[in-house]
């Protein structure tokens, strides 16, 4: 028997952008908290200010093996989620969606634990239906660079929904479209962190294609608020629901602003559109805000003015 009354919540991939920001707010709510990560993309200086804290663990492990642990409480955030690093190794990132499901599935059926999917817009694919709601299958190359991921987190949503029918597994399954904020990764290839990193070091600044394809961009406090209000919502609520700020600017929009902000002499200089790159991205959070009272609050210039004093301070470091 548990005898505090503390939660015990175990976070995979909690070492990584949004898994440390999550470490924070679940320690602050007063719970014990697991961080397990094997660094792939995570760092631990993203949770190195936690490492004092009583009620916080660090664990090195691979998702894609078993983890045997007693927990009231699951966040599986574990898979890298930019092109450049789940590009690097596009088997692994299959196995850490497909495995790592099953593995943290099995966990939540063993422990009994209410269990929280991070899985991606990208599910969609190239979108036909513009903004995506979550009753849109999707139009998704299986075969294309970018099927390591796409696939292997629609791979995980299969697994979640039978864990689901099959075992009765508590689930929250959450639709996650684009999140920038501090502590992204410099080089992890994303648009925000590129333009931001790009026009402080004096560079040019990259923009594929002729930048009029669109992205919504949430702040990475206002998913975190998501993740919570889902993983503490009524019992029957599994999801899958849409999290992510449907303001859209273009790619020119965004180079723009970060320009402005930043200052110095860079120039937008374009370049070819890599293959399965999405023209749109704009999520419907009707449901969000229907049954979580969910909707963003941080606009994109103060989130990018927050994003950018930590890359310079990164940076100078």
């Amino acid at each position: 028997m548990h005898i505090s009354n503390r939660k015990r919540i175990l976070i995979t991939g909690g070492a990584g952008f949004l898994g440390s920001h999550l470490c924070d707010r679940l320690l602050g709510e007063g719970n014990d908290v697991l961080c397990v990560d094997n660094f792939y993309s995570g760092t631990k200086d993203n949770v190195a200010h936690l490492m004092g804290n009583p009620h916080f663990e660090l664990m090195r492990h691979d998702v894609t093996f078993p983890l045997y642990v007693e927990t009231d409480e699951i966040y599986n955030l574990a898979c890298p989620a930019s092109p450049v690093h789940y590009q690097w190794d596009p088997v692994q990132t299959t196995k850490t969606s497909v495995h790592g499901a099953i593995n943290m599935l099995g966990l939540a059926k063993r422990t009994k634990a209410r269990i929280f999917q991070a899985s991606t817009s990208e599910v969609y694919g190239d979108p036909e239906i513009h903004p995506q709601p979550e009753s849109y299958w999707g139009r998704v190359n299986p075969i294309g660079i970018r099927s390591c991921y796409d696939e292997g987190k629609r791979c995980a949503e299969t697994l979640f929904f039978d864990y689901h029918r099959q075992h009765q597994v508590d689930i929250r399954v959450a639709r996650i479209f684009n999140t920038y904020g501090p502590r992204m990764h410099p080089n992890d290839g994303r648009v925000v962190s590129n333009f931001i990193v790009q026009a402080l070091r004096g560079e040019d600044i990259t923009i594929y294609g002729d930048g009029s394809q669109t992205r919504s961009f949430c702040y990475v406090d206002d998913l975190i608020e998501g993740f919570v209000r889902l993983m503490t919502s009524s019992a029957d609520l599994t999801g899958p629901i849409n999290l992510g700020n449907p303001n859209e600017f273009t790619i020119r929009q965004l180079a723009e602003a970060v320009l402005r902000k930043v200052g110095g002499k860079s120039r937008l200089v374009c370049k070819p559109l890599p293959s399965d790159d999405p023209k749109q991205r704009q999520p419907n959070i009707e449901q969000a805000k229907a049954v979580l009272g969910w909707q963003p609050v941080v606009e994109l210039d103060e989130g990018l003015d927050k994003t950018i004093h930590y890359f310079r301070r990164t940076l100078q470091s």
